[in-house]
């Protein structure tokens, strides 16, 4: 999306063409016309724009749309936010974004306005130059619909070795230290494994499943259970699942793995 509205800065009507809505589409097959690789990308995309509308037209259960690049054919269908950027998604993936948005900066000219960004003589090829990361990677594993659990964030996989580290998987770094509960002593073998359990569930709902989303994290929230008992600091998190949302809140002793002395 970045890419595109920076490909549409002050583009000129000719190059935009007058009666296209699709302004990035306009540009890419002009482009097409004057430099091969735009053209291949051109191709693609009509392939790509092809089978969804085919596909549109197929009951349910047929084969799903191929992703560009891929070799399997077992693919999940293109979103629609893929579809809107269909054009820089593809020249992306085909590793070639970078090579076309350089060939439009030197002949800027026949696209632009001169105040426009690609315009630029200095934002110009500093655009194309930060392409050339992205385009070196391989696109081969997108994220899906379950990219929320195969993709916890660090803070979440911390908080989870440090309480259920006791307990953590053979294949965990060897040299991290695992900090396990403190048991308390004048507590039964029951309860503290009440408390373990609770830990352990605790931070398995922090690291994003497939089941609940986690949408706001928050530390250091103040909570006063009783009207004489002092405010306690705690972890407060908010969760989504396919039904509800779940508030919840556990003391910064619990998240840390430390029970201490107290109830």
């Amino acid at each position: 999306g970045v890419v595109e509205a920076c490909l549409l800065h002050m583009l000129k009507r000719r190059a935009a063409g007058f009666l296209r809505t699709d302004k990035v589409a306009a540009l890419f097959t002009k482009v097409g016309k004057t430099y091969a690789i735009a053209g291949d990308i051109c191709k693609k995309v009509q392939d790509l724009q092809q089978q969804v509308e085919s596909r549109k037209t197929q009951p349910n259960g047929q084969e799903p749309l191929k992703r560009q690049g891929s070799t399997t054919g077992k693919t999940p269908v293109l979103t629609p936010q893929a579809i809107k950027h269909i054009w820089v998604r593809t020249a992306l993936i085909e590793k070639v974004l970078d090579k076309i948005v350089q060939y439009i900066v030197d002949n800027c000219s026949k696209y632009y306005e001169k105040e426009a960004l690609l315009a630029d003589p200095v934002c110009g090829p500093i655009l194309a130059s930060l392409l050339v990361g992205p385009c070196a990677l391989e696109y081969t594993k997108l994220k899906t619909a379950d990219h929320y659990w195969t993709d916890p964030s660090a803070d979440e996989l911390v908080q989870r070795h440090r309480i259920h580290g006791v307990h953590g998987r053979q294949d965990s770094p060897s040299k991290r230290p695992a900090l396990g509960i403190r048991k308390r002593h004048s507590s039964g073998s029951m309860s503290e494994d009440r408390f373990a359990a609770s830990a352990r569930e605790y931070v398995e709902s922090l690291h994003q499943n497939s089941r609940t989303h986690l949408l706001y994290g928050k530390n250091n929230v103040l909570v006063q259970p009783k009207d004489d008992l002092e405010a306690i600091p705690g972890y407060l998190s908010l969760h989504q699942s396919a039904d509800s949302l779940t508030l919840k809140w556990t003391p910064n002793q619990l998240m840390n793995g430390t029970l201490g002395d107290s109830e």
